[in-house]
């Protein structure tokens, strides 16, 4: 199977995140095995796969964390592994096990960092802005020995953007989170990208969470990308036809619909333009439609059928 990658419609001038062919092995497992990027300004990038997929590989490869094998890769044309730091300054991260210190207050975590970044004068004022964002203003002054999972990680994302990063890398970012808070979160990062023009880099397994907030995709399976887009095209690339589901009285034979439960009939269909026709030959036929759904595939369903194909190679 040749697996799939989307390099002449991410490769544009205004890329923030590059990468190309770029590989991290260890002695025996290749975790980052050719991967290539090119993620626009203001997307709100999705990397998604399971758990040892190689995400949080390829994030600390992007940070400066870890130095590839192979490959390369640039933040806003910064190597960071030739300039850690500045990719530092450019950048912001949040995991699920962030570092802060559980003795210090939420405020004066903050401002701790703040402080690192060189941002004492409007540190204090962009800190209580963040905390009020994301409903932590009651509890600024608790230790964060008190806090909650879900407040921990509202705090690790108002540490992230402290020095109004150009770039957010974000590790399943509502982990912990009551639906409430996950939603504001999830508001707050479409805000980033449309209104900021922040890149969002979103690691998650979660892929119906991300279908929801991402603008483009990408699926990875042990360390192999297998395609990189937006949502329709995936669909167009990995499936060849669309189920086309229709509820009525009845469905004329000829048609090549398929009875899938009371008054619903389903069929495969190349294109949209094919729906006006049908519908016209079952009205023409004297029978009733109640409803007409077009049902499209889901990520679930494009990484599935890919991971399927090449477990079958």
């Amino acid at each position: 199977m040749n697996y799939i990658t989307d390099h002449a419609t991410d490769h544009t001038t205004d890329c923030i995140i590059t990468t190309e062919q770029l590989t991290k092995k260890y002695k025996n497992f290749t975790s980052v095995n050719n991967v290539s990027l090119h993620i626009r300004k203001g997307s709100i990038y999705g990397f998604l796969g399971p758990n040892g997929a190689g995400k949080t590989t390829t994030v600390k490869l992007l940070t400066g964390v870890l130095s590839p094998s192979g490959g390369s890769c640039e933040i806003m044309g910064v190597n960071p592994n030739i300039q850690p730091e500045k990719v530092h300054l450019l950048s912001g991260i949040v995991t699920e096990h962030a570092q802060m210190y559980d003795n210090l207050t939420g405020i004066e975590n903050l401002m701790f960092y703040a402080t690192a970044f060189g941002l004492e004068q409007k540190g204090k004022w962009r800190a209580e802005s963040l905390l009020k964002e994301l409903e932590l203003t009651e509890a600024k002054d608790q230790k964060l020995a008190t806090y909650s999972t879900g407040m921990r990680q509202r705090l690790s994302m108002a540490r992230a953007l402290l020095h109004h990063p150009k770039v957010l890398f974000l590790d399943e970012p509502t982990s912990g989170l009551d639906p409430e808070s996950a939603q504001n979160v999830n508001q707050m990062i479409h805000n980033l990208a449309r209104k900021e023009g922040i890149t969002v880099f979103l690691c998650t397994h979660q892929l119906r969470y991300a279908q929801e907030i991402c603008t483009r995709y990408g699926l990875i399976d042990q360390g192999i990308l297998l395609a990189s887009g937006t949502i329709d095209e995936l669909r167009a690339r990995v499936f060849t036809s669309k189920s086309l589901r229709i509820c009525a009285s009845a469905v004329p034979d000829k048609l090549n619909f398929v009875k899938c439960g009371i008054n619903e009939f389903e069929t495969k269909i190349q294109d949209k333009k094919e729906i006006p026709y049908l519908v016209r030959k079952i009205v023409e036929a004297g029978e009733d439609i109640y409803s007409v759904n077009l049902i499209e595939p889901t990520l679930e369903d494009i990484y599935f059928t890919l991971t399927a194909g090449r477990k079958e190679d």
